[in-house]
């Protein structure tokens, strides 16, 4: 678990440690005790009428208590959700979730080509994802070498979305079946934030498993694999500003 944990706090080492949101089937006020030792602060608590997850956003979680927070994330006791940075961050991330209300704990149709666009758009700009399923979508994230300022990185998030959607659209498919999100997202990083890899599906229990272009992994070879992304893929800085151009000069 150690290896893990580890691997968790380096591929998200340019996220802020000190607030986190917990999504967990606890409550009470022992349980409460529990998750604030070490002297976090309880910002809001949110209990959901499924009992299926309750949420609490968190607030001064000391640096071992942080590390207890992501080995219970790591044991599927909890989902550790992180928010980015107010002003620049090291990871950007799309998150494509189906934007229906009949089954949302399967992906459409629609939702294979969008990932399967966005993957190829990524990678032939030199911005190779990691393709994490989600539940009912995809998150799509990016590492970068160096934190770039959320605003170049949510017009670049911005023009990839408009890109894949016209591709939706082109090859006969209803683009608003499909619902982006964007992390960081510069109107409203203070208030969202995003699991990280590692869980499993409050409703499904499916592990959060990567999705490649042949399919997706298993449990083990997904943990792998993102080793190897953060170790051989990382995105220096350079390279997401070509991006950056390249996508901003073709509007």
């Amino acid at each position: 678990m150690d290896s893990k944990l580890n691997l968790l706090k380096e591929f998200y080492c340019g996220l802020p440690k000190d607030g986190a949101k917990i999504e967990t089937n606890g409550y009470g006020f022992r349980f409460l005790t529990q998750l604030l030792a070490g002297g976090a602060t309880l910002e809001y608590g949110e209990l959901t009428l499924s009992g299926l997850l309750h949420k609490y956003k968190i607030l001064n979680i000391p640096k071992h208590r942080m590390d207890e927070l992501l080995e219970a994330h790591i044991a599927k006791e909890c989902n550790v959700c992180l928010y980015f940075d107010i002003s620049a961050n090291n990871v950007f991330c799309f998150n494509l979730d189906n934007n229906h209300k009949t089954d949302n704990t399967l992906a459409i149709p629609e939702m294979d080509l969008a990932v399967r666009v966005i993957r190829n758009q990524l990678s032939e700009l030199g911005c190779e994802p990691l393709i994490i399923a989600s539940g009912r979508g995809y998150h799509v994230w990016c590492r970068l070498g160096n934190a770039i300022d959320n605003n170049l990185l949510y017009q670049f998030m911005l023009r990839v979305a408009a890109k894949t959607m016209a591709a939706l659209h082109k090859n006969g498919y209803d683009y608003n079946k499909i619902k982006f999100n964007f992390y960081p997202d510069t109107r409203n990083y203070k208030v969202v934030s995003l699991r990280l890899f590692g869980t499993e599906h409050a409703k499904n229990k499916t592990f959060s498993y990567i999705h490649t272009s042949e399919g997706l992994l298993d449990e083990a070879a997904s943990w792998e694999y993102l080793a190897d992304y953060m170790w051989n893929k990382t995105i220096s800085e350079g390279k997401f500003r070509e991006a950056y151009t390249w996508i901003m000069a073709s509007f």
